[in-house]
């Protein structure tokens, strides 16, 4: 079950956001009077689930869902419809506007997801307000990733400031080092006493290659196992829903911070787990993965948080959640471009993801608050990747006009042909790439 909401969430998520991408092409297609001749949710080679003519555009649903499509009259796409091509162009035509006008056509599309990304970011923070978590509400410090501990940070610290700026949300924390390059630590340890601690400039490419980009969260005292994932190393070992952990080879463990700390300096050997089942104490001796976990997700009720009363809600009237929301579009785009380094890596490469991943971002119960959240992150995202200067891709047709608005020469029509299929011939194997990673992932527990 949890599957299936999972991806209705997604298909519901990418139906909203592919109709209106194409509608941010149609708009001015239709301003500018050139033909629109289909205008269609999700690809549809050989049939359509649905279609109806209206006017002098059909109008459809495709059974394909990698996304959709407008076809406008004499324009080289995915189509690639030569025969109407080779005819004298129309006036109604694409080929026969003004390049600036060709230009607003396709950028149609990445103005509106952009736009769409921050209004729902304005609407969510409107109605249901900010969740901010101040590092001076906290009594316990913060969960640290035991990758930290070479540099002098552990589980129980507090981040009081970052790069001299003070720190309003631990939720920040993560993406000021991974993303934003915070370096300069003040930390107040658990024992009081307060220090500076300075990271090494690559220490985001350090932790992403090392599994830690979850650097910082708040401490829970849950130690009860809430699920097992299958085919892993706990479920191998015959750990179970509701076993409570005590100890890790011998050393008691009080907060889930501490049997990860346990976990990560067992890794790639085995682990002695002392559980109670059923007021009943057993041994399980799991495998630990390299990444120093074994695959079991614990019990994240709220109030399993130990600082569960530091977790604030602001809300805000309209006029302030505009100006919320704006910031919150930008940083996400800004976040989203910086994490683009990643992909450069060995890591990286192997850690893109298709449909599963993107479906695994949308929680296993409805939310509706999470899915704007997400539906507002992969509009933004859509808008970023669709700018690319790639053939196919709505950021490719705009390099060619913007090439013919510098020189006044049009780019020739085999030219764009050409490029037309090196862009769909990367996008395939992208897509084929990316999802594959996604079922290895699933058959490997990878």
């Amino acid at each position: 079950m949890e599957f299936w909401i999972k991806a209705a969430q997604l298909l519901l998520s990418l139906s909203i956001l592919v109709v209106l991408h194409e509608f941010g092409h149609f708009i001015p297609a239709r301003l500018f009077k050139t033909r629109v001749e289909k205008f269609y949710l999700f690809f549809n080679p050989w049939f359509s689930i649905f279609k109806r003519k209206v006017g002098e555009t059909e109008w459809g649903i495709g059974w394909l869902p990698l996304g959709g499509y407008v076809k406008i009259a004499g324009m080289i796409d995915e189509s690639m419809d030569k025969e109407q091509l080779a005819k004298p162009a129309e006036e109604w035509e694409f080929r026969s506007k003004k390049a600036w006008q060709r230009l607003i056509i396709m950028v149609g599309g990445v103005v509106v997801n952009l736009i769409v990304g921050v209004l729902i970011y304005i609407l969510v923070v409107f109605a249901y307000g900010e969740e901010k978590i101040p590092p001076t509400e906290l009594k316990a410090g913060v969960s640290i990733h035991p990758y930290l501990q070479k540099y002098g940070l552990k589980s129980g610290d507090n981040i009081l400031a970052i790069n001299g700026e003070f720190v309003t949300n631990i939720n920040d924390i993560n993406k000021e080092i991974m993303l934003r390059g915070g370096r300069e630590l003040s930390v107040l340890h658990a024992n009081g006493s307060k220090e500076i601690i300075t990271l090494p400039e690559d220490i985001d490419y350090e932790l992403f290659e090392n599994g830690a980009m979850s650097i910082v969260n708040l401490r829970s005292s849950t130690t009860t196992v809430d699920s097992v994932l299958e085919d892993s190393p706990a479920f191998e070992a015959g750990l179970l829903k509701g076993d409570r952990i005590v100890k890790i080879n011998a050393k008691p463990v009080k907060y889930f911070d501490e049997i990860q700390l346990e976990f990560y300096n067992s890794r790639s050997k085995k682990a002695k787990v002392e559980i109670i089942r059923n007021d009943k104490l057993f041994i399980v001796e799991p495998d630990v993965k390299e990444d120093g976990t074994i695959g079991f997700m614990p019990n994240s009720k709220v109030d399993s948080l130990i600082d569960h009363s530091a977790i604030k809600t602001i809300n805000y009237g309209f006029g302030e959640s505009i100006g919320k929301g704006m910031s919150k579009g930008v940083e996400t785009l800004s976040d989203y471009i910086s994490q683009f380094k990643f992909v450069f890596t060995e890591k990286g490469a192997t850690s893109i993801g298709g449909f599963g991943a993107i479906g695994s971002m949308f929680p296993p119960k409805w939310d509706w608050k999470a899915f704007w959240l997400n539906t507002a992150f992969l509009s933004i995202v859509l808008a970023f990747m669709n700018i690319l200067p790639i053939p196919a891709l709505d950021g490719g047709h705009v390099v060619f006009l913007l090439y013919e608005i510098i020189t006044g020469k049009e780019a020739p029509q085999k030219v764009l042909e050409y490029a037309q299929y090196v862009g769909l011939f990367l996008l395939l194997g992208l897509l084929l790439y990316a999802n594959g990673n996604d079922i290895f992932r699933w058959l490997f527990g990878a």
